[in-house]
């Protein structure tokens, strides 16, 4: 009868090893071997190498073609680089004009006492500078879609933008809406700092004999609580600006990818054994079981 059992074990075990070479229920090769950023000017996207000078220059040259990243990194420090690169000359008087008018029209009206005047010029003179990055990042060549480096610069450029270039139009009030929230909210509680603030400093103040209806440990109490949730939303903005720069790469890379309708099936022999085989202390004599293991991946 043993005999019989470990002969119908053996017989199992061998049906359930050819049954496994025929299962081949998997996904299509080319998924896995399916290239996701074909762009020849960019073999490698901008995220995977740090930025070279010398790959830099030889772009501004024009002997070479330079990652999308590489080229706005390399403009942020040289003004007028994507220009160059992009071969739109006739940008450069306009980019240095915008950017050095400003600022120099700003230190003038700051030596004149004229402070109002000079912050809004260096405004104008930070907004051009952001224009020529973003002019770049437009113009750049070629246009393959999708591109994960074009991508992440829109979102970084503009919040929400990459999710518009790749088409996931859904996510904007999600993102846009969350953070004008969070906005909104640093603002209310930036101002209500600024008044329990004010009160703390009145009701300290030695020289002056405050009246008001709030004490000082009060105005001491609300200061702290809507400094801490000022800063908390501080936190909420950088992280929401964040999280939608990585969508917008992560979604980008991801947006040729195949997914196919198969499952895949293994199948394969398994031994098993008594549930109290290896944790009793007197091992019980039943014998072990030949079986078939089954897993499905979807």
């Amino acid at each position: 009868m043993n005999h019989m059992k470990l002969i119908c074990s053996l017989l199992a075990a061998f049906l359930a090893a050819f049954f496994c070479m025929e299962a081949s229920a998997q996904f299509k090769e080319e998924a896995f071997s399916q290239q996701y950023n074909d762009d020849k000017a960019a073999d490698q996207d901008s995220t995977d190498v740090l930025f070279s000078f010398k790959e830099y220059f030889s772009g501004l040259r024009h002997e070479a073609d330079i990652q999308i990243g590489t080229m706005t990194a390399g403009s942020a420090v040289i003004l007028g680089g994507s220009q160059i690169y992009n071969k739109q000359y006739w940008k450069l008087p306009i980019v240095y004009g915008a950017i050095g008018g400003s600022l120099a029209t700003g230190i003038y009206f700051n030596t004149q006492g004229r402070h109002r005047a000079a912050r809004y010029c260096f405004i104008a003179s930070g907004v051009a500078y952001w224009a020529t990055l973003f002019d770049g990042v437009i113009s750049y060549r070629p246009h393959v879609y999708p591109d994960p480096g074009r991508a992440t610069l829109y979102s970084i450029f503009v919040p929400g933008l990459g999710q518009i270039y790749n088409h996931e139009y859904w996510k904007l009030p999600i993102y846009l809406g969350a953070m004008a929230f969070a906005v909104h909210y640093y603002m209310d509680c930036n101002t209500n700092y600024q008044r329990f603030r004010s009160i703390y400093l009145q009701a300290t103040d030695t020289e002056t004999t405050y009246t008001g209806p709030i004490s000082a440990d009060q105005a001491l109490y609300y200061r702290n609580v809507y400094r801490r949730y000022r800063d908390y939303s501080a936190l909420a903005i950088a992280a929401l600006y964040l999280l939608q720069v990585i969508d917008a790469n992560v979604f980008s890379y991801m947006h040729n990818f195949e997914v196919d309708d198969d499952i895949a099936l293994k199948v394969a022999p398994a031994l098993i054994m008594p549930e109290n085989q290896f944790a009793s202390i007197n091992p019980v004599t039943q014998p072990a079981a030949v079986g078939l293991r089954l897993g499905i991946s979807f």
